[in-house]
Formats: C-alpha cells, sequence, structure tokens
C-alpha cells in the first residue's frame, strides 16, 4: 500500500478516493477501520471516519486506530485528509489529531495543505482563500458547526496545535521539488513541526507531492493528492478498471439533501424547478415519536413520486443562512441538527426495503449517516460527476452512492449525477 489515507468525513473521503484514482492508483474505501484480517490489493486505502465534528478525544481515538491498521499492513505513508476549507474550530480537531498522529509516528513534522485550486481553494501566503474571497469573509463564515472566521492557516495551527508553524510560499514552490525539499528540511531543523503550503494552481500540487513522498504523515485537503498519487504511480498504473467496478448500478434513485452550505442551496432551487421535491419541516421532526410518523409520510411520497417522474425524488433540509439561523434559534442547533440527521437515517433504513438502488446525497454529516444506515462498509470509487464526486459503488452491496461535501459540484449537480450515467 503506497498511501493510506485517514478522513475526516465520508465526502471527504470519496472526495480524495477520486482524485487518486483519477490520477493513477488504484483504490478501496472503507467506511470505519476496516477489520484486524481485512486484505485489500490496491495502491491506496481510504479510511472514512466521523472525525470532523466529534469531541476532540473522540476524533483522536479514531484517527490512532485506523493508523493502527494502516500501520498493521505496511503503509508507506500516511495522509490525513480535512475539508479544503479547513473545517476546523480553535480547539480542534485538526491540530490535536495532527498531533497524535505524528506522535504514533515518532515524527516530528508534516504539511497543511488544504489548497484545491480546481475547486476555487488556494493558500497564499499562508491565508485560505474561497475563490476569489478570503476564508472568513467567504459563505464558511457561518457554517452551522464549524464557522470559519480566521482566513491565516498558521494562526489556526498555532491556537489548536501544540506545535511550531511555519510557511512555504508560492515563490518557492515555483523553484522546484528540490528546492521545496531542502527548504522543509531547514524548517525542521529550526524546530517548526507544521509546514502550512501556498498552492495556487495544480503544478503547485505537483511540485509538493514530488517533495513530500518520502514524509511519513501527510495532511491536507484532496488537492495533495493530485500530486502524491503522480509522484507514487508507476508507469503503467491505470484508472480505468477502478472506474468500472464504480459505475452505478440499475434500479431507482433519491437525492437527499442536508447541506446548508451555499452551493447545496444553489442546487437544491435549480433542481426543485426541474423535479418533485419534499421540505422537511423541522418542528414536525424535532420529537421523536411525530418524526416516526412524518418519515412514514416521506416514504409513502417517494413511492408515488416514483411512479410519476423519471428524475430522482428530492428530500431536502437545506436551508439558507437567515433560515439556518431562525431553526437554530428556535429548537438549538444541536438539537435541531441531531433530529435531521435522525430523519435522514429513518429514512435510509425505510428506503433499503424498497427498489432504490442509487443515493445522491449532500453534505457530509448525511452522507455518513446515510451510508452506515445502508450497511455499505466498502466500495469502489467509480466514475467522477464533478471534481471530487464520484459515483462509487458498494464492494458487497449492489448499491451507489453519489457523496457530495456541500460546496462542491455545479448547479446542475443533481440532474448530471443522473443524466450523464445512465444505467
Amino acid at each position: 500500500m503506497k498511501i493510506g489515507i485517514i478522513a475526516d468525513d465520508f465526502t471527504g473521503a470519496t472526495d480524495i478516493a477520486s482524485f487518486l484514482v483519477e490520477n493513477g492508483l488504484s483504490v478501496i474505501q472503507f467506511n470505519g477501520v476496516p477489520k484486524a484480517d481485512q486484505v485489500v490489493d490496491t495502491d491506496a486505502v481510504v479510511i472514512s471516519l466521523k472525525s470532523r465534528s466529534t469531541p476532540k478525544e473522540e476524533a483522536v481515538a479514531d484517527s490512532l486506530a485506523a493508523l493502527k491498521w494502516l500501520k498493521s499492513d505496511e503503509c508507506q505513508q500516511v495522509y490525513f485528509k480535512y475539508c479544503s476549507t479547513f473545517d476546523s474550530t480553535k480547539e480542534g480537531n485538526i491540530g490535536p489529531v495532527t498531533d497524535a498522529l505524528l506522535d504514533a509516528l515518532d515524527s516530528k513534522m508534516t504539511i497543511i495543505s488544504p489548497a484545491l485550486p480546481v475547486n476555487g481553494r488556494t493558500v497564499y501566503k499562508g491565508y485560505l482563500f474561497v475563490l476569489d474571497q478570503i476564508l472568513a469573509d467567504s459563505p464558511m463564515k457561518n457554517h452551522p458547526l464549524n464557522p470559519m472566521t480566521d482566513s491565516s492557516l498558521l494562526r489556526l495551527m498555532a491556537m489548536q496545535a501544540k506545535g511550531k508553524v511555519g510557511l512555504i510560499t508560492s515563490d518557492e514552490l515555483d523553484k522546484g521539488s528540490e528546492f521545496v525539499k531542502a527548504r522543509l528540511q531547514t524548517l525542521e531543523d529550526e524546530g517548526v513541526n507544521y509546514v502550512v503550503m501556498d498552492a495556487l494552481t495544480e503544478a503547485h500540487l505537483l511540485t509538493q507531492g514530488e517533495a513530500v513522498k518520502e514524509m511519513p504523515l501527510v495532511t491536507g485537503g484532496s488537492g495533495l493528492a493530485i500530486g502524491l498519487a503522480r509522484a507514487h504511480r508507476g508507469e503503467n498504473l491505470s484508472s480505468a478498471l477502478a472506474k468500472e467496478k464504480g459505475y452505478p448500478v440499475a434500479g431507482k434513485a433519491v437525492i437527499f439533501s442536508g447541506s446548508c452550505s451555499a452551493m447545496t442551496n444553489q442546487q437544491v432551487a435549480h433542481y426543485q424547478t426541474q423535479a418533485p421535491s419534499f421540505a422537511i419541516d423541522v418542528a414536525a421532526i424535532i420529537e421523536e415519536p411525530s418524526r416516526v410518523n412524518y418519515v412514514q409520510d416521506i416514504v409513502q411520497w417517494i413511492e408515488q413520486t416514483s411512479e410519476q417522474t423519471d428524475f430522482a425524488p428530492l428530500i431536502t433540509a437545506t436551508s439558507n443562512a437567515a433560515k439556518l439561523a431562525e431553526i437554530q434559534q428556535q429548537f438549538g442547533a444541536e438539537k435541531a441538527s441531531l433530529a435531521v440527521e435522525e430523519t435522514f437515517r429513518l429514512l435510509t433504513l425505510a428506503l433499503k426495503e424498497k427498489d432504490i438502488t442509487r443515493f445522491i446525497i449532500a453534505g457530509g454529516e448525511t452522507s455518513g449517516v446515510v451510508t452506515q444506515a445502508l450497511g455499505v462498509e466498502s466500495f469502489y470509487i467509480g466514475p467522477t460527476i464533478s471534481p471530487g464526486v464520484p459515483w462509487v459503488k458498494g464492494v458487497e452491496k449492489a448499491i451507489s452512492l453519489a457523496l457530495k461535501s456541500g460546496n462542491f459540484g455545479d448547479v446542475d449537480f443533481f440532474m448530471r449525477a443522473q443524466k450523464e450515467f445512465p444505467v
């Protein structure tokens, strides 16, 4: 195994898996830590956790469990994957998990590289940008779980980790991988533990990948996977077989949208003009007894609607920033979020007994809930719908999933996921 990835959420895991496949490495993805006797024969393994928003102690424990399994399979390089918008509070979880992995690997230094230029995430002078906005001015400032109010990756790491932070700028990356290797050694000699990496273009990611391919631990978003995959791959590696195995199965589809990101709001609004949708009423699901009956009503609506249209019915809990604030003020942020997650879990369990075989999911938390409810423990990575969002197919179950991070994909994503991959 060339690379073992520990991803802090489900959509982030499929995100990086798709970039590894697209750039020549064969990949299998597991939901949670694989069993001790699990055998794999791929170039890379992605272990998806739900550690982005859990208490930091839990996030650290889960990440160390994943690392233990990877080390038992003689993994050459460990990659801690987090969101390209560095979703994390001043307490963690990115810093504490990074520290724990460094300690467990007996390493002193790693890199911080969340950039994904193809999706508009760039880093300049250590500051993270979303398209043409600095992170703290982007819609991420209103994230319901991890609001991002600081754009400096150096400050964010200094607040939540225990070591020293350094920087390699885009100008230094322009000098090539050998220069960057030397610069990394100098920073390590100076006692730096986390090196923030600028990246404005894919060429910068390729330079990073070549420079750090022998580093025991790297951390970043999915963009770094482009550089590392190309640095690790052999001349004859191909993604064709992995894509074929992951092609979506035949059958009816359904769309669940739990993300409240700006892009998902646009995607939901656009899809509602073309296909049937059901907007979840948080007041109706906030208490368990009424939630169960409400889910039964949604299932009946899905069955009736599926007979009347060729396009997947959409069930959405997506709200804009103003509506989300109103819901959180009325019911409490955590209680409302848990009620929505439980609703999607119950819906998934009910639909397992029906003939739904394709699930298109928007939002990391929602994706995790649905995947776990379906009992899909591992899957093949298939063709890419949008950068970072592939179709995936269960290894042991004939179920296909498109797991989309909130801000990924274009406005027409939900429709294209169906039209461009006919079954």
